[in-house]
């Protein structure tokens, strides 16, 4: 029950934090990149993107349930 209050926590403040902009270094390799693809190497590379995307908001969400557990546990540290 605790992991779905906190799953429901992250999803809903989620909206409330900025999405972070491509680096410029992204960019500068990402789009000639993906210019020089043919249609069906640009699909593999969207999906190859969406991966790695994917993988890193599971990183997030992880991150973000530990650290609320710690938060947790050092206010009740400081309550005893």
């Amino acid at each position: 029950m605790a992991i779905n209050r906190q799953n429901a926590m992250y999803n809903y403040r989620q909206g409330e934090i900025n999405s972070a902009e491509f680096s410029d270094e992204f960019n500068k390799l990402c789009i000639p990149f993906e210019d020089s693809l043919n249609e069906e190497q640009i699909d593999v590379f969207h999906k190859i993107l969406d991966c790695v995307s994917e993988t890193a908001a599971a990183e997030m969400r992880t991150t973000y349930k530990v650290g609320f557990k710690d938060g947790a546990t050092m206010m009740q540290e400081i309550q005893d």
